[in-house]
């Protein structure tokens, strides 16, 4: 069984804040703590804020920037559908899954779960709630424990918030960037 951080819990929260917030806790909680106990002892008391300052800079570091992320969702935009879900389909390999195409969808399994992957219009600037209606659709013809939708342009809030109702993720922007990697996103020389 794995287990998993609640999302809205404080150190998620944290952990996709900057870094420098659970820093600036742990130092308070480290002044706060040193007025009741020794030194030693005090250092205890803010260690697991250390800990998440740590990792979150690691995260922010290893992320690519706003303009890298631009240029390489322009570069996704230009790909062919065979280019693109060749690069999907070794993102989702990295991470350990099984990858096969169905048509304009991908079948991940992992585990022995099933995951749906819909990038019928990745191309589009903006995505509305219709396409996650029939992701959600086939994922229930499918029996799939769940679901993707993969956008390289913004998604609405109302297609969000029937994502997050429907427990589909939404995989767009630098997350999008990171799965596929943004060095196989470099221009081949001719």
């Amino acid at each position: 069984m794995k287990l998993e951080m609640h999302k809205n819990s404080l150190f998620a929260v944290l952990l996709r804040s900057p870094w420098w917030i659970s820093a600036a806790v742990a130092v308070g909680l480290f002044a706060l703590a040193r007025l009741f106990l020794p030194p030693l002892y005090a250092a205890f008391v803010p260690l697991p804020f250390a800990v998440i300052a740590v990792v979150a800079a690691w995260q922010q570091l290893r992320a690519p920037s706003a303009s890298r992320v631009a240029s390489a969702l322009e570069a996704l935009r230009a790909m062919s559908w065979d280019e693109f879900a060749a690069a999907l389909e070794a993102g989702f390999r990295r991470d350990g899954y099984e990858v096969s195409r169905v048509g304009s969808e991908l079948e991940l399994r992992r585990g022995g779960r099933l995951a749906l992957v819909s990038a019928k219009r990745w191309k589009a600037m903006r995505t509305g709630i219709e396409p996650l209606r029939e992701l959600h659709s086939a994922r229930q013809a499918r029996e799939a424990q769940d679901a993707i939708y993969v956008a390289t342009g913004e998604v609405t809030d109302n297609a969000l918030q029937f994502a997050a109702e429907k427990n589909i993720r939404v995989l767009a922007g630098a997350e999008l960037v990171q799965n596929i990697g943004v060095r196989a996103l470099k221009p081949k020389k001719s």
